[in-house]
């Protein structure tokens, strides 16, 4: 009996039997545009520590994949489960690439499509929507990521002005950006401030000697008595359930992407086992081999099985934003497990950059932590599971 090898680990899961004709041929699209665009460099983007970024972000705004979730305003308007097959891809291809589009798309034009009057909404989407405008949002303090209620960033009223002084840490996208979207303290509650590139008292430093998304801007912010007008706040953002709902769609997007990562993995994996000669045999001929990839595929095709449910379910608009806790936890924690197995099949050859497993894994330790911890979104879980809040 013949056995047919598949095309992918994924497809004895069926997984493509659950994608529409359009999403299909729009993943294809931007797995087309990492092949040709991204693949051929990343490594040497990883190792110099630098991403094109503004170059990418017009191609990938070509491309329709910016806000390509949203409706109007020149976005793509596509389903929540197209949106995570694109992050599936780009992730495939690096995790700055995603992100570079996740803060982008979800996070910063989310906040202003949202959240934002008409008028922010028409100066900036169509713009950020097509690469020429890059925004990015700024949350995390130094002292405050999984407690953004403790931010230190503040912004009084001046008669009809606001100023702003703090700053914000770890923020993608942050000095190329031409608008921020900045959460700060203020009287009336934490709001939410469009802070344009180059106005008086804002700045912004790249952070360096990063050893995890070295292929991304990562950034800080700093508001020095930053004054800005009355219709810079987002008008509909009361709260800190305006923030916390822009990061709930990026944890979307990782539910896809880091999966793409792990994908990327397996792939390399068993590529270089099949080809890999030792002892006068395939290395993939071995029991050990072949016990390690079965693993990996059950567990790579088990989260997509997850991942697909809770695009379903988002699209059906019944998706509860604690379930993507449930899918984000799930995503990074098999994602990275499975980059750390495949290295171990690959062996020396798996630490060098001539193979993409020790970036991704790199990566990952960084999408482990941001948009929510591990621990964050286990006591999320525990909390569903119990009734009883362990947060305080």
């Amino acid at each position: 009996m013949t056995l047919t090898v598949p095309a992918s680990t994924l497809d004895y899961f069926g997984i493509d039997s659950l994608i529409d004709d359009d999403t299909r041929q729009l993943q294809a699209a931007v797995r087309e545009f990492v092949d040709r665009r991204v693949r051929p460099h990343i490594a040497t983007w990883y190792d110099d520590g630098q991403l094109p970024a503004r170059e990418l972000a017009v191609e990938l705004g070509e491309l329709g994949v910016l806000g390509m979730h949203l409706q109007g305003y020149g976005c793509a308007g596509t389903s929540a489960t197209a949106y995570g097959l694109a992050c599936f891809e780009l992730e495939a291809g690096d995790s700055g690439l995603r992100s570079l589009v996740s803060v982008q798309g979800s996070l910063a034009m989310y906040a202003i499509w949202r959240f934002g009057s008409e008028e922010q909404k028409q100066q900036w989407l169509p713009r950020m929507a097509a690469g020429t405008a890059i925004g990015c949002f700024g949350l995390t303090e130094a002292d405050f990521g999984s407690d953004p209620s403790g931010m230190r960033t503040r912004a009084r009223r001046d008669g009809s002005d606001w100023v702003l002084t703090g700053t914000k840490m770890w923020i993608t996208n942050g000095s190329i950006a031409d608008v921020a979207v900045v959460w700060a303290r203020t009287d009336e509650g934490v709001r939410g401030f469009l802070v344009p590139a180059g106005t008086a008292g804002f700045s912004t430093a790249e952070i360096t000697r990063k050893q995890s998304l070295r292929a991304s801007v990562t950034s800080e912010l700093v508001l020095d008595d930053v004054r800005l007008p009355a219709d810079a706040v987002l008008p509909a953002a009361a709260g800190l359930s305006g923030p916390l709902s822009c990061l709930n769609e990026a944890r979307f997007g990782i539910v896809f992407g880091a999966l793409g990562a792990a994908h990327d993995c397996l792939r390399t994996t068993v590529e270089y086992a099949r080809s890999r000669q030792i002892f006068d045999r395939p290395l993939a001929a071995y029991q050990a081999t072949q016990l390690k990839l079965a693993d990996m595929s059950l567990e790579l095709g088990k989260g997509m099985l997850l991942a697909m449910h809770l695009g379903a379910a988002k699209d059906a608009g019944t998706l509860d934003h604690r379930q993507v806790s449930l899918g984000k936890l799930n995503s990074v924690r098999e994602a990275i497990a499975i980059a750390r197995e495949c290295r171990t099949i690959l062996g020396a050859a798996g630490i060098t950059l001539d193979y993409p497993v020790i970036r991704h894994a790199a990566n990952l330790e960084s999408v482990l932590t941001y948009e929510g911890t591990s621990e964050v979104h286990q006591l999320i879980i525990g909390q569903v599971l119990t009734g009883h809040s362990a947060f305080r």
